[in-house]
């Protein structure tokens, strides 16, 4: 059984990545932890001496509260006798109570939106996403804002050749590759020295893992990871992208 964890903010995006992990994965027995964090700043003091409740009891409350309404929602929309979920309040930063969850439960997969209730334009992917990806402690898919489920046909995997053990991260995407027939692209920043040793060997190990798997290699020259990903991603009409905590 697949244990997955569905970190959410009470947002539209955050349900929206809800909604994709639920649809992926419907055919599966799985394990859903729905957590929701929070690390208040500021707080109503003239309440919290109201009613007797520290400022940790109040949080959790209305956590608990937010969860339950979310799970209402999710075993109305998606009703599956195949899929268990549990409602974790957590006071703590998102990306410490991760790393927690990951290793107390040991979860699978964390599914969250690319952006949060307080999203800007400005960044494709927010901070705390961005956070998330680069502890690089459990596979994670970032969904963006609106976009609606559908079995990939184009992943995009983004790598340096470096900083990662294929059979830590690297399962998982086979796994969704197989699952939806997909045809994997493989993507390499060109650099002005050649591959080092290590990196050809880390390419050669690809060649094996995925010979089962339709896949071709890239090797693309951009002053950045980003521009290099976005002209890609334009090209090839990927449904999916891939990528190590090292890349970003």
């Amino acid at each position: 059984m697949k244990k997955i964890l569905l970190p959410t903010d009470f947002s539209l995006n955050a349900y929206n990545a809800i909604k994709y992990g639920i649809q992926l994965f419907h055919k599966e027995k799985c394990e859903f932890y729905l957590l929701n964090t929070y690390t208040p700043a500021l707080y109503n003091f003239e309440y919290i001496v109201s009613t007797n409740l520290s400022i940790e009891e109040v949080y959790t409350k209305n956590s608990e509260k937010g969860l339950s309404k979310v799970l209402k929602r999710i075993k109305k929309e998606f009703p599956n006798d195949k899929h268990t979920y549990n409602i974790i309040p957590a006071f703590n930063t998102l990306t410490e109570e991760i790393k927690f969850q990951v290793k107390e439960k040991g979860i699978n997969f964390v599914i969250m939106g690319t952006q949060g209730a307080s999203r800007s334009n400005k960044y494709v992917i927010g901070t705390q996403t961005v956070h998330a990806i680069k502890s690089n402690i459990c596979p994670l898919l970032a969904i963006p804002s609106k976009f609606k489920y559908t079995l990939p046909k184009n992943i995009l995997f983004a790598t340096d050749y470096e900083n990662f053990e294929i059979q830590t991260y690297l399962p998982p995407l086979k796994e969704i590759a197989k699952k939806s027939q997909a045809t994997i692209h493989i993507l390499h920043m060109i650099e002005k020295a050649p591959l080092k040793p290590e990196q050809v060997d880390a390419k050669n190990q690809l060649i094996s893992y995925f010979k089962n798997i339709p896949h071709y290699f890239y090797e693309l020259k951009q002053e950045t990871v980003v521009k290099a990903i976005n002209q890609f991603r334009k090209e090839k009409s990927i449904d999916l992208l891939a990528m190590v905590g090292s890349v970003i």
